[in-house]
């Protein structure tokens, strides 16, 4: 029986209004009981179709399109957040905490750090530890402190490509050694070179190993088995491995995300995760992350480092922000995905129908999509001349990636049907007009 048949129940459809002066529609279902007069809420049907407008917000994706790409009248499919108004509970809680009048010294609660205990046992059948974790302030900081920590100047850190740009910057913005090992295209997807890593650990001597996982650009998330055989090699070469796990929440099609550290005792000995809610509930503007470390002999000196130099001290909104969304969000997370798993669809069978020479690297994890431009037989620069002067859009460009991202772009698909099916109809035109160009030549 449901809101149409129960004369118990009513539905009830409102505009809700946020802090930043933006709408969201949201749908609620109320239950109540004509006995005894109780109110409860049965369901929530979020509305990720709304426009919001994000001028105004310091909002990176917006306000730093001249910058990084050279022009404002760009529809904005960038960098890696979201267009959707994040789960109300969030910012329930922030206004709470913030309309108290003292705004003083504060530590993150017992109830923060069980929020990420209970949420990593029960979306990812994970157990951690209290003594295990660690707040860090952001995942890139996070890697950035491991390599300070575990290498010395002039140390090799192997990195696996295409991967996120940081994961090279970090590295030699530091003084360290940057070390391929690339990963192996296999038509649709691509899998880890587990003999390159070998002949690269032999060769190079890396003190360490950054992993993605699930991979960005291309949301792999990684097998079991190859995780515990990285883990394995790793360990034989005596290489520490810092694993980002901030997409791993966002596992699609209802794949389970594996934790680098539930990949055997292996993995237990060398390695450090790094989560976030940040990219799950869209809150990265929070900067909300934390750590965890199995191995005391790894995690405790490391630990006491990062306490005495106050790298683990939390922001109060950010642990509050954090509990609320591990606490609550889950169903706003499940209807996201849902969400983003149709974006994904639209988008392959947009592209099947409409733009003969595109395709794209279907993403097991996360809201980014890798799109392939090769068999349209253009050069990195002429990709980028089409998105950005032709079809007035803003994506990543492939390159940023590593030299193995050459031929490709980086789409957000985190954003409303409609600017998504815009923006799809502004590439169809701009490959059409560009391919009649080129036959006209």
């Amino acid at each position: 029986m449901d809101a149409r048949t129960n004369p118990c129940v009513s539905v009830h459809n409102f505009w809700a209004h946020s802090g930043a002066g933006m709408w969201r529609g949201i749908a609620e279902v109320v239950e109540k009981c004509y006995f005894c007069g109780k109110i409860s809420m049965a369901m929530t049907n979020y509305n990720f179709d709304n426009v919001i407008d994000r001028h105004g917000t310091a909002c990176v994706k917006i306000d730093r399109l001249d910058a990084v790409f050279g022009r404002h009248d760009l529809t904005p499919l960038w960098i890696a957040d979201l267009d959707f108004a994040v789960c109300p509970q969030i910012t329930e809680a922030l206004i709470e905490r913030l309309q108290h009048p003292v705004l003083g010294y504060s530590e993150a609660a017992d109830s923060y750090w069980q929020s990420i205990i209970d949420w990593n046992r029960r979306r990812h059948s994970f157990g951690i530890a209290k003594d295990e974790l660690c707040f860090i302030p952001g995942v890139v900081k996070g890697i950035a402190l491991a390599v300070n920590y575990f290498t010395e100047r002039g140390d090799a850190v192997v990195i696996q490509p295409p991967v996120y740009t940081p994961f090279r910057t970090v590295v030699e913005g530091n003084g360290r050694r940057v070390v391929e090992n690339p990963l192996i295209p296999t038509g649709d997807s691509y899998e880890m070179d587990l003999d390159g890593l070998r002949d690269v650990i032999a060769r190079e001597q890396p003190k360490l190993l950054i992993l993605c996982n699930p991979h960005n650009p291309i949301g792999i998330q990684w097998s079991e088995a190859t995780l515990a055989e990285l883990a394995r090699i790793c360990r034989e070469g005596g290489v520490t491995v810092v694993s980002d796990e901030i997409h791993g929440d966002l596992c699609l099609d209802g794949r389970p995300h594996i934790p680098f550290l539930a990949c055997g005792e292996d993995a237990r000995a060398v390695g450090i995760m790094l989560g976030a809610p940040s990219k799950t509930f869209n809150i990265p503007g929070l900067v909300s992350s934390w750590m965890v470390v199995k191995n005391p002999a790894l995690r405790d000196p490391f630990y006491k480092w990062m306490e005495v130099n106050e790298f683990n001290a939390p922001v109060m909104i950010s642990t509050i922000g954090a509990e609320a969304a591990y606490n609550n969000g889950e169903e706003w997370l499940d209807q996201m995905l849902a969400y983003v798993q149709s974006n994904i669809d639209f988008v392959d069978d947009y592209i099947r129908r409409n733009i003969p020479g595109l395709r794209i690297v279907r993403p097991q994890a996360s809201f980014l999509v890798w799109l392939d431009f090769r068999d349209l037989h253009m050069c990195q620069r002429e990709i980028m001349d089409l998105l950005l002067d032709k079809a007035h859009l803003a994506l990543n460009d492939g390159s940023m990636f590593g030299a193995q991202g050459e031929g490709f772009a980086r789409l957000n698909v985190g954003t409303p049907r409609c600017v998504l099916a815009h923006a799809l109809d502004s590439l169809r035109t701009a490959v059409c007009c560009n391919c009649n160009c080129t036959s006209n030549n």
